[in-house]
């Protein structure tokens, strides 16, 4: 008869019975769900009523339930950062008072001002002088090298950081090349001269002695040498670049040698007096120091 209900299929292995359902042969066991999985929801909704009441999690019109802990994101964030400024602090106390060659043969200090200076570099300084401090384009110092405008030492890093070149502070590094050409202080051919002689300073042998090349070593040493010294050194004092290697803040080829000669140029680095503070100069400077060329 249609409406007497057919018992539930039982599997002939196991004796449980079948859901009825069928799919390409695979029938599935009506097993009851494990009693640890029904603890565990069971859990799971206790959980989420006391999650609801200590923690911030309904919306409401005026902004959202509070949570019986008053906890926050904002305060978790507040109280990381109180722990990492007073972490901070104590080793910024024992920087007080002591030089940069101090803080450099302290194991502990030196460690922490390399840590901080790396983050100050990347935030203040890597915009002009590269991530990696390796230079952008010509105007910008490479600051691995060994190649210094205004000195390799500690202190000389330290207050070229905070006075800047030609920045307009009181105690600024400050030096411009004249523009000799430009300024009508050598003729073309003169120029073209001493380019040919600058561009050959940095080898050891140097080019055969044409009436041209003597003529622009003889322009050099009346014109450049009081700045650039004689065999093309540099002088830190003045900010005059060492030219006599092969390291070029304005370009190496014959024409940006020629350019500069002409026209010269003005570079710009800002004070970072006060901007930044001491301490964090400090850190700067032995940051920059370590990079490979600090003196």
């Amino acid at each position: 008869m249609s409406g007497i209900q057919k018992p539930p299929e039982k599997d002939s292995l196991s004796g449980v019975e079948t859901t009825g359902h069928e799919w390409d042969g695979l029938k599935e066991l009506n097993n009851p769900t494990p009693r640890w999985w029904l603890w565990i929801f069971l859990v799971t909704i206790v959980w989420s009523v006391w999650y609801w009441v200590v923690y911030p999690a309904w919306p409401t019109l005026q902004g959202h339930t509070p949570g019986s802990y008053g906890w926050t994101q904002h305060k978790q964030l507040l109280q990381s950062q109180q722990e990492i400024t007073q972490r901070r602090a104590a080793y910024l106390d024992k920087m007080k008072g002591l030089s940069l060659e101090d803080i450099r043969h302290s194991p502990e200090l030196y460690e922490f001002a390399l840590a901080g200076g790396a983050v100050a570099f990347k935030e203040n300084c890597a915009a002009c002088h590269g991530t990696g401090a390796q230079g952008r384009a010509k105007g910008y110092p490479n600051l691995n090298d060994d190649d210094w405008l205004w000195g390799g030492r500690l202190d000389d890093i330290y207050k070229t950081i905070r006075v800047g070149v030609n920045s307009g502070h009181e105690s600024q590094r400050g030096t411009q090349m004249p523009a000799f050409g430009r300024d009508g202080l050598l003729k073309r051919e003169q120029i073209e001269d001493v380019t040919k002689y600058v561009k050959e300073l940095h080898k050891k042998e140097m080019a055969e002695e044409t009436d041209a090349y003597k003529h622009g070593r003889e322009i050099f040493a009346t014109n450049c040498s009081s700045c650039h010294g004689k065999a093309g050194e540099g002088n830190a004092e003045v900010g005059a670049p060492r030219l006599n290697d092969e390291i070029w803040l304005w370009g190496g080829d014959e024409d940006s040698i020629h350019n500069t000669i002409t026209n010269a140029h003005l570079g710009v680095m800002p004070t970072w007096e006060h901007r930044l503070d001491d301490d964090t100069i400090k850190m700067l400077s032995i940051y920059v120091h370590s990079l490979g060329g600090g003196k």
